[in-house]
């Protein structure tokens, strides 16, 4: 070994990076940084790791209670998941797709299969129809008498679809897609953060429903062989989200705290100190680095460089003291209550709504639900006969949980009501056998208008320091496919600053 790469190893061997957080973005984080031999340090607030990925044993079985899946864009999680030896086990859901309830005179049907966000590429086909009636595809066949946008272009999702396709579109397809994958109104996406190439394609076809259709056809075009269209993207967040038709999205047989244990087990086979129940009190400039006093020590944690990889409102409060510019605030931010069911209904054995429902806004005090043991396989195969796994999902953006108020016993109650409704089986009472209840604040959709900026903000401000980096799902975007490689970007910055900074 030459004797410059000789003391760059020794260096590395005596810094420290403590990283904040023990969620999925501080774990990747942490594993990026121990890669070079860095001295790490991990602090976790609560006794668990893993943030929004997390198990729970309900009804004899060990099934997530938290996200259960993740995008496959980029190949990015995959790529993760083979390097910590869990590919053999990454499975695909059942492509059936999700089915749309509350639907006004219609009750619930299919969500159509042909669109974007929601979109049709097509109002008068069977499937479309059947959910916005023939006034509704007339309506929406206006879309193509109109002129295309010529000067500038949409920016919000509600008011495009609204003024192109009508009401009934907006708030029979669309909505129930934005409230159930973003816990977003419609009028309040980005059209360009949530499908890139909408507003060009609806300028070089003269539609909205041509646009779509466009999209979606460049889309296959561009898409390896083994990828499966993906109509609706679907987030990993701690919501229930039935698959959407065509959702490329996968999971972990066994569920995905697997994938938890498994950074965990490698970062302690990396010498990596993973420590639970200590949070991080505040940040101090020292002459080496920083100061990072804990809950747990009577002294500071001395680090060369901190990431802070908690959710937005923590990690503003934690960092606003030494990162000027950056605002505390309190985001308003979604609250969620997911309520896993383990039930007895052998009429669920044929699965009546695909692998779960979405419902227009309005109609449920449920947002969605995720028949489980009809979307995957390692579910029905852990489940005994006619027994079945139902997550129903309260809360959306401005909405509290009609759960929030409500014991335990009392919220199983109502989720087994809903689900009820929403299935079109009966579940009575008798047929509970257990429920588990969980309750995440989700983060603000990178979706939303102004998010971007935002962000990008609190970026840059927190870059601006020497030995500071953030991440975790509200800079990066929510889901695992955007959380994972910012969480290695943002490492790789930290320890090459701390590696070449002295």
């Amino acid at each position: 070994m030459s004797e410059p790469l000789d003391r760059l190893v020794r260096h590395a061997h005596e810094t420290r990076v403590v990283v904040v957080g023990g969620g999925i973005s501080g774990l990747v984080a942490a594993r990026e940084c121990a890669k070079v031999g860095l001295q790490v340090t991990v602090l976790e607030a609560s006794e668990v790791f893993g943030g929004v990925l997390r198990s729970a044993e309900v009804g004899g079985m060990t099934l997530d209670v938290g996200a259960e899946s993740f995008a496959t864009r980029g190949g990015i999680v995959r790529k993760l998941l083979d390097e910590l030896g869990l590919s053999d086990d990454i499975v695909s859901p059942n492509p059936a797709g999700a089915w749309v309830a509350g639907v006004p005179g219609v009750g619930a049907a299919p969500l159509p299969k042909g669109g974007v966000l929601g979109i049709p590429d097509n109002p008068f086909a069977p499937d479309v129809r059947r959910v916005i009636g023939w006034s509704g595809s007339w309506r929406a066949y206006l879309d193509r008498l109109r002129p295309p946008l010529t000067i500038g272009h949409a920016h919000s999702l509600g008011k495009l679809v609204r003024s192109r396709l009508g009401a009934r579109v907006l708030e029979r397809l669309v909505a129930p897609v934005t409230s159930g994958v973003y816990s977003a109104r419609p009028d309040d996406i980005d059209v360009d953060l949530a499908a890139p190439g909408l507003n060009a394609a609806l300028t070089r076809t003269g539609s909205l429903t041509g646009a779509v259709a466009d999209l979606r056809a460049s889309r296959a075009a561009t898409r390896p062989a083994e990828a499966p269209a993906s109509d609706v993207p679907i987030v990993s967040g701690g919501a229930a989200k039935p698959a959407a038709p065509g959702g490329a999205v996968e999971g972990i047989a066994g569920g995905m705290s697997r994938l938890v244990d498994a950074l965990v087990a490698h970062l302690r086979d990396s010498d990596v100190e993973v420590r639970t129940g200590v949070s991080a009190r505040s940040l101090a400039r020292t002459d080496d680095g920083w100061a990072v006093a804990t809950s747990a020590d009577d002294e500071p944690l001395p680090a060369r460089a901190v990431i802070v990889a908690l959710p937005e409102g923590p990690a503003r409060e934690l960092l606003a003291p030494v990162v000027p510019g950056l605002e505390v605030g309190d985001p308003v931010a979604p609250v969620v209550e997911v309520v896993t069911l383990v039930v007895h209904a052998p009429a669920l054995d044929r699965a009546p709504r695909g692998t779960g429902v979405l419902t227009v806004p309005g109609s449920h005090v449920a947002k969605a639900l995720t028949h489980s043991t009809a979307k995957w396989d390692w579910v029905r195969d852990a489940a005994e006969p006619g027994i079945h796994v139902v997550r129903v999902s309260f809360g959306a953006q401005g909405e509290e949980p009609a759960t929030a108020a409500l014991d335990d016993d009392a919220a199983a109650a109502l989720a087994l009501s809903e689900a009820s409704t929403m299935l079109g089986v009966e579940l009575s009472a008798s047929a509970l056998r257990d429920a588990h209840r969980v309750r995440y604040v989700q983060s603000q959709p990178a979706a939303t208008i102004g998010r971007a900026a935002e962000t990008a903000a609190a970026r840059g401000a927190v870059r601006a320091v020497p030995g500071l980096g953030v991440t975790g799902a509200w800079i990066s975007g929510t889901g695992l496919a955007q959380v994972v490689p910012d969480a290695r970007d943002e490492a790789d910055r930290v320890r090459s600053d701390a590696l070449w900074s002295s």
